[in-house]
């Protein structure tokens, strides 16, 4: 019997990484350590807590007795209140010394920064992935041709490394933007009720130097460089709402390229991967659905709007605090990075093992070609000595007639054979095969995508290349 809901995040979709991050386990291990943080700054600003007291603290960090705080939490409808006294029970020692001054957002504030800045690193980890494997599909395939489209309607052609290129961009200033936020996270600190560091002040007999060393210390211990300057009880709100901004980013950029690729799904120009017994449809067997792309916009879609959240809530807190936040962050958040993170294996996934085809692609080019080639043979025409004006007459009819046959009857476009067949064109077949070379209609859509690659894409992970990335879990589908 499975009778209570599991959320499908973690179910189906997110890497245990991820869920790790934001697990009770991660969460109430982090909250001992900020315990602890505290009493070792406190000790060092000459407070009386002694050494064996700390020893017990550290003694038990983590180990985290549940049902014991699930009994204190039914008594006093307080969290913090409720670990606190857990917590204390294990180190009657420390018991007296514990959380000294401090309020819950002490522990709860600091552990979600600490949570998002780790949560981050592996978003960074999976982005910086995926861009890479970009970049090799970009550069493998930097001169094959392929139709353009805008307004989804035929246009000049381009190459699939230069289309590749544009997915690999929007990654990129995703991954630049994470990286902004992530070096402007700072925690809350010990700020104290209001966020006047009241109680610490009375705690260091006035010392407003000690209470910013007392900070500093804490910041720290936490991997930080400083806290936050000032606050009320809690970090700005607007923190959160820049973290999921970046979220928000990375889930449009994600569902762009799935878009795109379930467009060329479509068209038979591309495949996502498909396992030997992997089933389409349960009525139609011959179905291949791209059910990886559209997965990816469907969770995009999730995380576009549960940016909204810290937006409103940031909005709409009081003055120096309020708690109509706390229930929609143990939400909004956790699940927004939990969907990103499978967003991004998704993404690795389709590039690295789906599949282009060429062939289909000449096809499609070559349905389409005698119109975008009306130009080039016009030039030609008149190079020969033909009348500039007469020729473009004859083509624009010649043009209509054969647009009007394939829509109405269904025919092959035989525009090139009506032209070839008119002597004021002066065209044989060896020159009008040589304006039809497609590298003469893709532009300098190789050399963009070979600079791109190499100038800028490889630029921008250099500096990730050293790190030890965690390792990538093979997607659920």
């Amino acid at each position: 019997m499975r009778e209570r809901y599991e959320s499908p995040l973690c179910e189906r979709y997110a890497s245990k990484t991820m869920q790790r991050i934001f697990s009770p386990d991660y969460k109430f291990t982090m909250w001992h350590k900020m315990w602890l943080y505290l009493a070792e700054a406190e000790q060092e600003m000459g407070l009386s807590i002694t050494d064996e007291q700390l020893d017990e603290i550290r003694a038990h960090i983590g180990e985290i007795h549940y049902d014991e705080a699930a009994a204190y939490e039914k008594r006093l409808r307080h969290d913090v209140m409720a670990h606190l006294r857990a917590f204390a029970d294990q180190c009657p020692k420390a018991g007296p010394i514990l959380h000294l001054g401090a309020t819950s957002c002490y522990v709860c504030d600091n552990t979600d920064v600490v949570q998002m800045r780790d949560a981050l690193l592996q978003i960074r980890t999976l982005l910086v992935s995926v861009i890479k494997e970009l970049a090799c599909f970009a550069e493998k395939h930097a001169s094959v041709p392929t139709l353009a489209y805008t307004h989804y309607q035929a246009a000049q052609p381009t190459t699939v490394g230069k289309r590749a290129c544009l997915w690999l961009q929007d990654f990129m200033m995703d991954l630049e933007r994470l990286s902004f936020e992530l070096n402007a996270l700072r925690p809350l600190g010990c700020k104290g009720t209001t966020g006047t560091c009241a109680s610490f002040k009375m705690l260091l007999n006035g010392d407003d130097e000690k209470v910013r060393s007392l900070e500093n210390a804490i910041a720290r211990k936490m991997g930080f460089s400083a806290a936050i300057p000032v606050s009320g009880q809690t970090y700005s709100r607007k923190v959160d709402s820049f973290v999921l901004n970046v979220l928000s980013g990375i889930a449009q950029s994600a569902s762009k390229m799935a878009t795109d690729l379930r467009l060329l799904s479509h068209m038979k120009e591309f495949d996502e991967p498909f396992e030997e017994d992997q089933v389409g449809s349960s009525a139609m067997a011959y179905k291949r659905n791209p059910m990886r792309s559209e997965r990816v916009c469907s969770l995009a879609r999730y995380i576009e709007t549960a940016s909204l959240n810290p937006a409103i809530t940031a909005s709409t807190q009081w003055l120096e605090r309020t708690l109509d936040d706390s229930a929609n962050r143990r939400i909004a958040i956790p699940e927004a990075f939990l969907a990103t993170d499978a967003i991004l294996m998704l993404c690795k996934n389709l590039i690295e093992r789906g599949r282009i085809y060429p062939g289909v692609m000449k096809k499609h080019l070559d349905e389409e070609m005698p119109f975008m080639a009306t130009e080039n043979i016009l030039m030609r025409a008149v190079e020969l000595g033909g009348d500039r004006q007469e020729l473009h007459e004859k083509i624009r009819v010649y043009s209509v007639e054969t647009a009007k046959r394939i829509k109405l009857e269904g025919r092959e476009n035989d525009l090139l054979d009506k032209l070839l067949g008119d002597p004021a064109f002066h065209l044989t077949r060896e020159t009008l095969n040589e304006i039809l070379d497609v590298s003469k209609f893709v532009g300098c859509a190789p050399e963009q995508t070979h600079w791109f690659v190499n100038e800028c894409a490889r630029e921008a992970i250099k500096e990730y290349d050293n790190e030890e990335n965690s390792p990538l879990e093979e997607i659920r589908v």
